[in-house]
Formats: C-alpha cells, sequence, structure tokens
C-alpha cells in the first residue's frame, strides 16, 4: 500500500451532475462550470444546425448555459439533466431563429443565378438548403432542422420543444410544405 494512502478511501469518482447541481446550487462555480464541460459539446452539436457562423454559434451555446444556471434551481430531477439542457438547447435555438427571422426579413438574394443541374456540389446544395431554411418561420425552420437533419424522432422533438406528438407531425407536415414551395418558386433550382 501506498504511503500516506488510506485503503478505506474510494478512489476518486467523477461526481454525478446531481451532485454537481446541488453544489453549484450552494456556490461552487467549478460544480457549473464542470456541467458545462460534460454538456458543451451536446449543445454545440445541436446549435451548429441553427448557426451560420461561429459567433452565432457562441451566442447560442452562451445563451443555453445561461439559462441552465439561472434556472438551475428548477431542476427538478424527474427525467435526466442532459434532457433538461437539451431542452433548453432546443428553445434556444428557436429563439435564436425567430430573432435572426425578423432580422433578415428583407434580405434577398435578387440577381443570383444558379444553373440547373443534375450534379449540384454539396456545398451548393449546403448554401440552397439553408437559403430555403432562413425564408422558413422559425418554428418550421426547428421542426425541419430537428426532424431531418439531426435525425430525432417525433417523440424527441415533442420532448424538446414542449409540443405534443401530434403537433410535431402537424408542424412537420406544415414545414415540408412550406419549404417545398420555397424551393419551387426560389430562384435556387437543384
Amino acid at each position: 500500500m501506498e504511503a500516506g494512502r488510506d485503503k478505506n478511501v474510494a478512489p476518486t469518482e467523477q461526481p454525478t451532475d446531481e451532485r454537481l447541481i446541488q453544489s453549484t446550487l450552494a456556490g461552487d462555480d467549478e460544480a457549473f462550470a464542470e456541467l458545462v464541460r460534460r454538456y458543451k459539446r451536446k449543445i454545440f452539436a445541436m446549435a451548429v444546425r441553427f448557426a451560420r457562423n461561429d459567433h452565432e454559434l457562441d451566442d447560442i451555446a452562451q445563451e443555453v448555459f445561461v439559462k441552465t444556471y439561472q434556472n438551475l434551481a428548477k431542476f427538478r430531477g424527474d427525467a435526466p439533466f442532459e434532457h433538461w439542457i437539451s431542452r433548453i438547447g432546443a428553445r434556444a435555438c428557436y429563439d435564436f431563429l425567430r430573432r435572426e427571422r425578423r432580422s433578415r426579413e428583407n434580405v434577398t438574394l435578387e440577381g443570383v443565378e444558379v444553373p440547373v443541374e443534375d450534379n449540384v456540389a454539396p456545398a451548393r446544395a449546403k448554401e440552397i438548403l439553408d437559403h430555403a431554411l432562413a425564408q422558413l418561420p422559425a418554428e418550421q425552420r426547428l421542426v425541419i432542422t430537428l426532424l431531418e437533419l439531426e435525425e430525432k424522432s417525433v417523440r424527441e422533438i415533442a420532448g424538446l420543444t414542449g409540443w405534443s406528438e401530434s403537433n410535431v407531425k402537424v408542424r412537420a407536415f406544415r414545414a415540408r410544405e412550406a419549404l417545398k414551395k420555397v424551393l419551387k418558386s426560389s430562384e435556387f433550382k437543384l
């Protein structure tokens, strides 16, 4: 046995989310920093689908963690912390989309010509999709992104957004129809 080591002391274990939450609520900022480290990757992976650049990505992630910190006392523990913070993330993305939609309502891409080709480069296809998604209302963009790009189930989306599963299905149908309409009327054709 190593000198100075008590055989009854367990090796250091990673604290649970619940313990980190309790410590944070008791004023331990390092405990919250550990929660951020644990969930930073998940939040960034969600937000990257909505942000157009690193600055927006950082803004969304910061908003998620600020709201998480501000509302941590409201976490009841009914579901895993991961689900709770993911829900905050989904709402922050939705809020971001609504703000962006309002600020870009007058932006158009007039005068841009895109030849219709069978083999559109993936980067060009992404650009076309991003432009088309930007034309949709925030809730439609959110549901399409979560369902089609993030490949979340209807049940997962309902959990993240607080909408009923039927409401998610209706919103997804309407979003797909709106997206088709935008793509047909757009100068950007695949």
